[in-house]
């Protein structure tokens, strides 16, 4: 894949498959008049940083979030790209294609939007990866995961709020999802199989087990409902959570209606942009941006130079050849958990330092979230960083 190098470019194309190849970036019209009508306005700006934070900033503040969320998705692509075939290559086995796991991925990209936070000085595209690839290992493991279950093992396995998703997302009206939910509590309630083994191994109960299961569900919903429909819905109940995990996904690449269906700039008040073009320019984000970056490599490098050398070793083991917890142990000729609990306590006293510069430098309130913000940043860095040196 060729990288794309315009502003007019990366904000208005999408990537394009052809038998699971890149084959073109293919221009969205109407967002290549709204990137336009931008830059006519502002021409100085030709930096990817100042137009991706000036979208998020519409997205974030303003009414205009469908337009600012095709853009960023457009800007992200290339980010989409390379954590799908990165995990591709690391799981050459799985039967995901390139294009299926890019799909799962750019799907994400309201998770993305929510979860990214530009005070804490992080960068759109690296965060936007870090959730990609984390977004993408979670579904082949979910599905295959769902795929040697058996109906009641996967029954057993699902959560509440899974099945009700799967439910609603089946048509069923909010009464018959009630219904459902007390039938499947039932179930897992009563029938708790004996025999050790997987949950593709769990078989169907036997009659005393629906017997009971017909029994509660009739005196906590007050209906009198017989055993062989019970089964019927729990097997409409699963046969819903399957197909719920392999939603199809609505992609951003495709065009939404005629060409001329729309005008994105019909959606956008001038006197808005204006102002918020000078909101941003005014706070010089990129220059405040790169220098955060260059401080945080500093506090970094400087961090990991106190490591003792063993872990220093680990660490670049781990991140730069990417080798497993036992080729390590093997190769340094100690324990794993020695190796585990090592590179546990480099990345705590890393994400220590970093938490601590955020404090100090961004003057910013450390908390849980921006922990796991930082976790996913320091990350990023670590491969980045290993991979260079």
């Amino acid at each position: 894949m060729h990288p794309r190098q315009s502003i007019m470019e990366i904000f208005s194309t999408f990537v394009q498959f052809d038998a699971d190849r890149f084959n073109r970036w293919a221009t969205e019209s109407r967002l290549r008049r709204s990137i336009q009508s931008c830059l006519n306005r502002t021409p100085q700006e030709t930096s990817e940083h100042f137009w991706a934070f000036y979208w998020y900033k519409l997205w974030l503040f303003t009414e205009t979030k469908l337009l600012a969320k095709e853009h960023l998705a457009a800007y992200l692509q290339e980010s989409c790209y390379w954590a799908s075939q990165k995990t591709v290559n690391s799981f050459a086995s799985t039967q995901y294609k390139l294009s299926d796991c890019f799909q799962i991925a750019i799907a994400q990209v309201d998770k993305v939007l929510k979860g990214f936070n530009a005070d804490q000085g992080f960068i759109l595209k690296n965060y936007a990866s870090a959730i990609f690839s984390s977004a993408i290992r979670e579904n082949l493991r979910q599905n295959r995961e769902i795929d040697i279950c058996t109906d009641w093992g996967l029954l057993r396995k699902i959560t509440k709020k899974f099945l009700v998703e799967s439910l609603q997302n089946a048509g069923l009206l909010l009464e018959d999802i009630n219904a459902y939910v007390i039938a499947w509590n039932c179930f897992k309630t009563l029938y708790i199989p004996t025999h050790k083994g997987t949950s593709r191994q769990i078989s169907q109960p036997g009659n005393e087990i629906w017997e009971a299961i017909a029994k509660a569900y009739n005196s906590q919903s007050g209906q009198q409902v017989n055993s062989q429909t019970l089964e019927k819905w729990l097997l409409t109940a699963a046969k819903a959570a399957r197909r719920y995990r392999y939603f199809p996904v609505d992609s951003l690449n495709i065009p939404k209606g005629g060409d001329d269906s729309w005008e994105w700039l019909e959606n956008i008040p001038g006197t808005q942009q204006e102002s918020l073009i000078n909101e941003i320019l005014a706070q010089e984000e990129e220059q405040t941006r790169n220098f955060q970056q260059t401080e945080i490599n500093k506090v970094l490098v400087a961090a990991i130079a106190q490591l003792e050398p063993q872990v220093q070793e680990i660490l670049q083991l781990y991140y730069a050849q990417e080798l497993t917890q036992d080729k390590i142990a093997k190769q340094l000729q100690i324990q794993q958990y020695t190796v585990s609990r090592r590179l546990k306590k480099a990345q705590e006293t890393l994400l220590r330092f970093l938490a601590n510069w955020s404090k100090d430098s961004l003057h910013i309130s450390v908390t849980s979230d921006l922990l796991k913000s930082i976790n996913i940043l320091m990350e990023e860095w670590l491969k980045n960083y290993y991979g260079v040196v």
